[in-house]
């Protein structure tokens, strides 16, 4: 009877955790393009479901029992959910830089609140993905709102899509012209790149992990160069 129940509660919580899921998946489907741009003000009528989808995360705890991957996709969808959610209070805006709350930016305001406890955005990306649950290509999942961020997916991740979702987000991001300029012996790009090496160089070269993911052939003693960051909302 036990076993049954304790079942019984998992498979009830896996169900809530899927329909929930489901919720930002479906506004992120709706106002996200294929290239990452977010109508803000569209997305801004349907705050109500954005805010049942809050709602869930402030009362879930992730369990250390979830998966390496359930757990990253909960925390980036997380980050990216309160991130829609800051932007849409102070809505409109023109950059994510734009947001101060007590002398604090967006990424130092604790307004994440997430299984009974309230959180940076800087705390989930350091502490939390970074951190605990290490993987370069978390830099193309949390979204900045920014111009020059790697695009913000039009899905929510899933314990079962973010493998494939992050790889293709990496490379979508890598071969995108107006955020990296590649050729065979000179690279332009991204700041994230830099302010992140170490993520990228654990095992080898920033050129060398770039090579993962590029379509054009480059060499390892590539000339490499970083781009000026552009701060201007991801918005129509």
């Amino acid at each position: 009877m036990k076993k049954t129940l304790i079942l019984l509660i998992a498979i009830l919580t896996l169900s809530q955790t899927n329909a929930q899921t489901a919720i930002f998946d479906g506004l992120l489907k709706k106002h996200v393009s294929e290239q990452g741009i977010v109508n803000y003000k569209a997305f801004k009528q349907d705050e109500a479901k954005l805010n049942t989808y809050i709602s869930y995360l402030e009362k879930t705890t992730p369990s250390s029992s979830w998966s390496h991957n359930k757990q990253k996709a909960f925390w980036i969808n997380a980050y990216n959910a309160y991130t829609i959610k800051k932007i849409l209070e102070k809505y409109p805006l023109k950059s994510i830089t734009d947001i101060k709350e007590g002398g604090k930016t967006a990424w130092k305001i604790p307004f994440v609140k997430v299984g009974g406890k309230t959180y940076t955005l800087d705390h989930i990306e350091h502490q939390i993905l970074r951190k605990k649950l290490f993987d370069p290509r978390i830099h193309v999942g949390v979204n900045c709102a920014s111009g020059s961020c790697p695009k913000l997916g039009n899905m929510a991740f899933t314990e079962k899509n973010i493998d494939s979702s992050l790889d293709k987000l990496m490379k979508d991001f890598v071969n995108d012209p107006t955020r990296n300029k590649l050729s065979e012996k000179k690279l332009q790009i991204s700041s994230i790149f830099q302010w992140f090496k170490e993520d990228f160089t654990k095992n080898g070269s920033v050129v060398q992990y770039i090579k993962k993911y590029t379509d054009t052939p480059i060499k390892d003693k590539a000339r490499i160069s970083y781009l000026t960051y552009d701060w201007s909302l991801n918005g129509k």
